[in-house]
């Protein structure tokens, strides 16, 4: 893609409702965070993360027959 049409791309976000160039904006941050080789969490991602650490002290693990479906779904076994 050239930068005429990335600049062609970024002009017409500009006329999409607010919502949408909002999250236009926020793929764009992740993107650009990527690139500089280090992820910052959101918040809800530092959640998502302590939910599976209490999960995993309970002892709370999918059964393996599960997780080999899931498998089997991705590879195509």
């Amino acid at each position: 893609m050239t930068k005429r049409e990335v600049d062609a791309v970024l002009e017409r976000v500009r006329s999409w409702p607010e919502a949408e160039q909002e999250e236009a904006a926020l793929l764009l941050l992740a993107l650009e965070e990527r690139r500089k080789g280090v992820y910052e969490l959101s918040e809800e991602e530092f959640a998502d993360l302590d939910q599976a650490d209490r999960e995993i002290e309970r002892g709370e693990f999918v059964p393996d027959e599960e997780m080999k479906a899931l498998f089997d779904l991705y590879r195509g076994g």
